[in-house]
C-alpha cells in the first residue's frame, strides 16, 4: 500500500465535511514560521513523508513549541530526518484524543473502528466495530459501546467532549470510505476532541 499525498487527503476530508486541524507543509523553515504565527503558537511539527508511516518511532513528532526559537530548533531537526520530504506544521489541539480508521475487508466491504485514542487504544484495546454504512445512529451506539465512554463523558476532566462532532466525523468516515474505492485503509489518529467539537490531528489514507 502507498500512502496518499498530504494535499489530496486534506481534500477528502473537505469534501466529506471531516474537520482537521489547521495543517500545512512545508520545506522552507522562514515560509513555516510565518505560518506558525499565523494560526498561533503553540503548535506540533511533524516530519512529513510518504515514506515514513510511524513518525514517533523515529522522533518525528515535536509538540508544546511555544515561540520562534523553539520552532527553529526543531524544524531543522526534523527535515534533516531520512526520507523527509518537508515538515508539517499544525495547531496544537487540547483535549480528549480519539483513534478513529477504516479496512476495506475482502468480504465485508469498508469496516469502521473506533476507540480512545493514546495509551489506551494499544493496552486497552477499547474499541468498536461497524461495517458500512454507518448511519447517524449507529455511530452514538459505537461510541457508547467503548469502556472508556465515560471519559468521554468528562470522568477525568469534568467537561463532556461533543459527542455529536464525533458521530458526524463518524458518518463522514463511512461515506467516504463507500465512494472513495480506492482507498484501502484510513487512519485517523489522534482526533482531537473537546466540549466544543471535534477535529482530525493526524491523518493518513492508503491506497
Amino acid at each position: 500500500m502507498q500512502l496518499l499525498d498530504f494535499q489530496i487527503s486534506k481534500k477528502l476530508l473537505s469534501k466529506y465535511k471531516i474537520p482537521f486541524l489547521e495543517t500545512e507543509v512545508f520545506e522552507s523553515e522562514k515560509k513555516a514560521r510565518q505560518f506558525a504565527k499565523k494560526i498561533g503558537f503553540p503548535v506540533v511539527l511533524k516530519v512529513s513523508s510518504r515514506k515514513i508511516f510511524h513518525r514517533t518511532d523515529i522522533g518525528g513528532v515535536k509538540v508544546g513549541l511555544g515561540n520562534e526559537k523553539e520552532f527553529k530548533t526543531a524544524f531543522v531537526k526534523l527535515l534533516r530526518i531520512k526520507d523527509a520530504e518537508g515538515v508539517l506544521v499544525q495547531k496544537m489541539g487540547q483535549g480528549e484524543q480519539i483513534v478513529l480508521g477504516m479496512k476495506r475487508d475482502g468480504q465485508f466491504g469498508p469496516v469502521l473502528m473506533f476507540g480512545l485514542g493514546g495509551i489506551f487504544v494499544e493496552i486497552l484495546k477499547d474499541i468498536s466495530f461497524r461495517v458500512c454504512p454507518v448511519s447517524a445512529k449507529e455511530a452514538l451506539k459505537m461510541i457508547k459501546e467503548i469502556k472508556g465512554y465515560s471519559i468521554l463523558k468528562g470522568a477525568r476532566t469534568g467537561k463532556e467532549v461533543n459527542i455529536n462532532a464525533l458521530v458526524s466525523i463518524i458518518v463522514g468516515l463511512s461515506k467516504l470510505s463507500l465512494k472513495e474505492k480506492s482507498i484501502k485503509e484510513i487512519d485517523l489518529n489522534p482526533v482531537i476532541t473537546n466540549e466544543k467539537g471535534a477535529w482530525a490531528a493526524d491523518f493518513k489514507f492508503f491506497v
